[in-house]
């Protein structure tokens, strides 16, 4: 058969990639264990008040290989594999690198001047790969869980501004959201009102929207206030939710839309 005979047409179907990030509490782990039979590789001790599947706490980065590796290569009914988190993952691959160097800082490994991140992304390639084949070959959907950093951005059209984006040095983070279907933002909704504070001064106070601390949502398009994309054509914002995110997709699906990643 000739390389023109073996090309695809049309969509091809396969289980999502997705990089959750977002504030303590929200309800990260919550979301991914309410997908389908799903199975936690855990770098972060935070899943005992949760019902759900898990593995020994990883305490290194060969323990989260040896988890991936086992899913890989074992029978098993799981069909989600989920990171918690992919920020605590991260420490494990810098150790892994430290070590490799001689070094106790990860700002000092292969000679400093940020080489030591640049040599960290070789770990997080294995990590990928693994997920890959399990999407590929077990058919399983994976989601890499996070907690959100408020970071500086410097936009060329406007001036620099503050944004939520995934606790990952900006290697790993540019890595795992090219490489993920969807980079969702788990938040709360707000508002903000002025009031007047006296003295011809005014203050701005912030009120959440809801019951429990304010609605929970997953912002879906990335825009000022923080980092999101997907290949889904989804709404800018879902509820914090798996049915609603899997019904946000299969539309998607069906319409066959584009990537979105335009602002709020």
């Amino acid at each position: 058969m000739s390389l023109l005979e073996k090309i695809h047409h049309g969509k091809r179907q396969a289980p999502p990639r997705l990089l959750i990030y977002g504030l303590e509490g929200v309800g990260k782990s919550q979301l991914g264990s309410r997908a389908p039979k799903p199975i936690f590789v855990q770098t972060e001790d935070g899943v005992d008040q949760i019902d759900c599947h898990s593995f020994p706490l990883a305490k290194s980065f060969d323990d989260v290989m040896a988890c991936l590796t086992a899913l890989c290569s074992e029978d098993h009914a799981y069909e989600t594999v989920v990171i918690d988190t992919a920020d605590w993952l991260e420490r494990l691959i810098f150790d892994v690198v430290c070590r490799q160097y001689g070094v106790k800082s990860i700002e000092k490994a292969d000679g400093g001047y940020g080489r030591g991140y640049v040599q960290a992304l070789t770990n997080w390639h294995e990590v990928t790969d693994a997920l890959q084949y399990l999407r590929e070959q077990k058919d399983m959907i994976v989601i890499l869980l996070a907690h959100a950093k408020v970071e500086k951005f410097q936009d060329p059209e406007s001036a620099t501004y503050d944004r939520y984006s995934p606790r990952l040095n900006k290697h790993a983070s540019a890595l795992l959201t090219e490489w993920s279907d969807a980079v969702l933002f788990a938040t709360r909704k707000i508002i903000t009102r002025t009031e007047d504070a006296g003295f011809g001064r005014d203050r701005t106070i912030a009120a959440a929207l809801g019951k429990d601390g304010g609605e929970r949502i997953l912002r879906c398009i990335g825009g000022p206030s923080c980092i999101a994309k997907n290949r889904y054509g989804l709404p800018a914002e879902l509820p914090l939710d798996w049915p609603a995110l899997m019904a946000g997709i299969a539309q998607s699906e069906t319409n066959n839309q584009p990537l979105q990643t335009q602002e709020n």
